[in-house]
């Protein structure tokens, strides 16, 4: 994988496990603190929900970066290393063009959510704090899906020379 790929699918992923850490543990502090002293957190809920955006939206760009992605490889004898190549070009073109329009309807929908100052029932949070982990996710995503469609790198074949079973 090269370099920049690299960096940048680590760097989400430490965002994402850092968001996943602070779930687990406002969700533990909220039981411990109802269970022990009759005093759960305020908003935890509101909390864990935008931590759960920031934790998947912001792994997928490492997903497609990393070409660890589950796949089902029903046909993978039948068509050979260029068949999977072509097969992995294919899939990376449809998920580009998908998390395009998905970019795309978010941006709208985080506009509407901004003019309007959506905020969310308990703490007031704005919404667009929601959106930002999810459009940055989405839109990081494109580049990615982007770069495996573009980038020699993730061919089949190289995954074959790396030793890697297709």
């Amino acid at each position: 994988m090269n370099g920049w790929r690299s960096r940048l699918a680590m760097g989400c992923g430490y965002i994402s496990a850092m968001a996943v850490a602070g779930m687990m543990l406002i969700t533990v502090a909220d039981v411990v603190l109802r269970a022990t002293i009759n005093f759960p957190i305020r908003g935890t809920l509101e909390i864990v929900e935008l931590l759960l955006a920031a934790s998947f939206f912001l792994a997928l760009p490492a997903t497609f970066l990393r070409d660890e992605h589950i796949v089902v490889d029903m046909i993978d004898r039948k068509v050979g290393v260029r068949g999977v190549d072509l097969l992995k070009r294919i899939s990376a073109l449809t998920g580009f063009l998908l998390l395009s329009v998905l970019c795309w309807q978010g941006w709208i929908a985080a506009q509407d959510t901004l003019v309007f100052n959506d905020v969310t029932s308990d703490l007031a949070i704005p919404r667009i704090y929601y959106w930002a982990p999810v459009l940055a996710g989405l839109f990081g995503s494109v580049v990615a899906a982007l770069a495996m469609v573009t980038d020699p790198g993730s061919s089949a074949s190289a995954q074959v020379d790396e030793g890697k079973t297709l």
